[in-house]
């Protein structure tokens, strides 16, 4: 049995990483929140701050594998007047100096959640990125996970403490916000929207199949010193999205078919192009590492994942 510990547990992944662990007999979990809650699961610890100057001692004791979950997230309206310094005081100094602590308190493998973004915010249609594909991040949270993922592997390099690098694309399930939550609203709302047309490829990943892939890296001898991509392993265009999360909800999407260039010249006119670009364009990951290397196959098909994100809700 490891000793896992769990940062981040109060979040979206890391949440549903604690209830998997908890409710298996394999692995003993302890958890790391920023803040008490009332939900707080028995073994917990408090650490307000993840930086490079955080004393992870005490909950680092008795631990063999971390599952680094917490980080500053990527946010739509950003507010820090220095962004990038932001992110880097958190994903990169914070990360780096968790995991030098976590070698030194004989730690045996540090799981770090990464992203897809390390590597971009778009692919040619048919050409995913690779786990080996160079790294090319365009904004400040990708560039920061970039930067801790270069100090994390290393790090392993110099030591005896493995580093398993997981990068996810967008992550879907109960719970979801942003621009997913926005869109599902919508449509659970009978809206019409001009998206019915869209012949671009997105690779997702469901917070079911996340979450086991994650657990599945704890222990397998073959993940060590890895970088693995994750995915559903079923690409998917916007409008198929959207079309299948209807029907996952009991709605009938009411999509409107208007030309992929309208939408791009009027997006750009509305200042929205980021926008545009998630909804029309494509990032494709190709995850055949992770199923050949770890013999992991995702057990949840992409139509049971956005069951399963609306279930007894009818909308998010």
């Amino acid at each position: 049995m490891s000793r896992v510990l769990l940062t981040g547990a109060s979040g979206f992944v890391g949440s549903a990483v604690l209830g998997r662990l908890q409710a298996g007999t394999q692995h003993s979990v302890s958890a790391v929140q920023r803040r008490s809650t009332s939900h707080a699961p028995g073994s917990v610890h408090l650490v307000p701050t993840l930086d490079a100057d955080t004393d992870w001692s005490a909950a680092l004791t008795g631990c063999d594998v971390v599952i680094h979950a917490a980080a500053r997230v990527h946010v739509m309206n950003e507010h820090a007047t220095d962004p990038l310094a932001a992110f880097r005081e958190v994903n990169v100094d914070g990360t780096l100096n968790f995991a030098r602590q976590a070698f030194r308190a004989g730690v045996k493998r540090f799981i770090f959640i990464s992203s897809v973004k390390v590597l971009g915010e778009s692919t040619p249609l048919g050409s995913p990125f690779r786990a080996d594909s160079v790294t090319k991040p365009e904004d400040a949270y990708g560039l920061s996970k970039a930067e801790a993922e270069r100090g994390l592997l290393a790090l392993a390099a110099a030591s005896e403490m493995d580093v398993v690098i997981i990068r996810p694309p967008l992550v879907y399930g109960a719970g979801v916000k942003g621009n997913f939550a926005a869109l599902c609203r919508i449509l659970s709302k009978g809206y019409p929207l001009p998206l019915g047309s869209i012949e671009n490829k997105r690779s997702l990943v469901g917070l079911d199949n996340l979450v086991d892939l994650i657990v599945h890296c704890i222990d397998h001898p073959a993940a060590g010193n890895q970088i693995f991509l994750a995915s559903d392993n079923e690409d998917i265009s916007t409008t198929d999205l959207l079309r299948r999360a209807g029907s996952a909800m009991g709605k009938t999407a009411r999509l409107i078919p208007v030309p992929p260039s309208v939408l791009e010249l009027s997006a750009s006119l509305l200042g929205r192009r980021a926008v545009a670009q998630r909804l029309l364009g494509s990032l494709q990951v190709d995850i055949s590492k992770t199923l050949e290397m770890l013999n992991w196959t995702p057990p949840v098909s992409l139509d049971e994942g956005l069951r399963r994100c609306f279930k007894g809700k009818g909308e998010l």
